[in-house]
């Protein structure tokens, strides 16, 4: 893959495939993004039998982009403008509600996505100490892109993306509504904002504007933590979504309408490159973690990074040390000849048999691990047990997954906020206890 040192425009009718792209970055559905190579393509097969391997088929036929380093690149989703900044065109010059660093690896074929907090506190060189979001309405993407890099032991960020508020409304709306679990009633009224929010609880299908507001409530014990946690939520549910095959014939619209809402410095030749890399991904080479910290409370609210913590994840995920020395070879998945008997285990039921959470938590237990605890079941059953690695240690995860001799690990901060992991027990635990 090469970076060009000059800006050059690419054609809209080409340049706008990977703006749709960037939007459904987390979701990397292997059809979707076949479908969005095959739009430039003046190929029509004549009787298409399966319309993934039909589009599979077309992009490795028409494209010879290949990934041969990894690759790192700023996702900021950007708050709407101010009314007073609306006719200047700065729909890009608000803070940054939402940031992710998405790694491309191509030594160990995974994509890797680190979900910064937005109130984390950082220093904004000319500003001061502040919140992170604030990186990009002081400076832009390049004093965002700085701010980051600082932040996470100097990491190289090759590229960024911003994406305005409005992408993500309209996105949900074409794909026509994705489902999710909502744990519990949200209802906030924030009239500076125009801001009101209210969801029952429950599963449910849910529109732009419902999935806007599940993905900003912040009014709970968790705060910007547990937003950040429905935001993945929302992005496997979105992923879910794009399995269905009549969403390819919205992806002409879904292109039209991205390419208003994309600001990004990538060039088409870019967006080939990893437009080929994540087609042939699968949902468990999507890894999804958040910035270790802790939140000190009080008026300012900021997100303080937990150093050691985001020394071991930008080690594993991102292969920097802590001076920014680049590691070389793929991640190191076990990180300890030992399993800790003082991690935090959350056990969540997500089988037929109400009791087998307490069974797995008193077997934990009986096994030295005291720091267990029981969290409110899930709503719907899982035929194999997850262990959820909330707290980004891959290492210690496959020891656990060694010692209770079951379940798969996922990589994914969408377990129980304080714990290092989660056992969402499936009803595959009957085969060990």
């Amino acid at each position: 893959m090469s970076y060009p040192t000059t800006n050059q425009r690419q054609p809209k009718v080409l340049r706008v495939i990977f703006l749709s792209f960037i939007a459904l970055i987390i979701t990397s559905a292997s059809a979707t993004l076949g479908a969005l190579t095959a739009l430039l393509s003046p190929l029509k097969p004549e009787q298409p039998q399966n319309s993934s391997m039909v589009l599979n088929s077309l992009w490795r036929d028409r494209f010879r982009f290949r990934l041969s380093r990894p690759v790192n690149i700023l996702v900021m989703g950007i708050d709407p403008p101010l009314p007073n900044q609306e006719e200047d065109g700065a729909i890009f010059g608000g803070r940054s509600d939402s940031m992710i660093l998405v790694n491309f690896n191509p030594s160990d074929r995974h994509l890797n996505l680190l979900s910064i907090p937005r109130d984390t506190e950082v220093f904004i060189p000319g500003m001061g100490v502040g919140k992170i979001n604030e990186a990009n309405y002081w400076g832009g993407a390049s004093l965002a892109t700085e701010v980051v890099a600082d932040t996470l032991n100097k990491v190289q960020i090759n590229r960024y993306v911003r994406v305005s508020t409005g992408a993500f409304k309209e996105l949900v709306n074409l794909l026509g509504g994705v489902e999710v679990f909502v744990p519990y009633p949200m209802s906030y009224r924030d009239n500076t904002q125009q801001l009101e929010i209210d969801l029952s609880p429950g599963w449910q299908t849910i529109d732009g504007d419902q999935a806007d507001h599940f993905a900003r409530f912040r009014s709970d014990a968790y705060g910007d933590i547990g937003r950040i946690q429905r935001q993945q939520a929302l992005m496997e549910a979105i992923r879910e979504r794009l399995q269905s095959p009549d969403v390819l014939r919205r992806i002409p619209q879904i292109i039209r309408v991205m390419l208003k809402y994309v600001d990004t410095n990538l060039d088409f030749e870019e967006m080939l490159t990893l437009v080929k890399f994540g087609l042939n991904l699968e949902p468990q080479q999507v890894r999804m973690v958040m910035l270790p910290g802790r939140d000190m409370g009080g008026y300012t609210s900021y997100w303080v990074v937990d150093d050691a913590a985001r020394d071991r994840i930008m080690a594993q995920y991102f292969r920097v040390d802590s001076t920014g020395f680049v590691l070389p070879g793929p991640m190191e998945r076990s990180g300890y000849q030992e399993l800790s008997k003082r991690i935090k285990i959350a056990v969540q039921n997500a089988s037929g048999n109400p009791q087998a959470a307490e069974r797995v938590a008193d077997y934990l237990f009986k096994q030295g691990f005291n720091n267990v605890y029981v969290v409110p079941g899930l709503p719907y059953t899982m035929r194999s047990t997850q262990i959820i690695v909330q707290g980004g240690d891959l290492g210690s995860a496959e020891l656990l997954q060694e010692h209770i001799g079951f379940g798969t690990v996922r990589a994914s901060s969408t377990g129980a906020i304080n714990s290092d992991f989660t056992i969402r027990v499936g009803d595959d635990w009957q085969q060990r206890f």
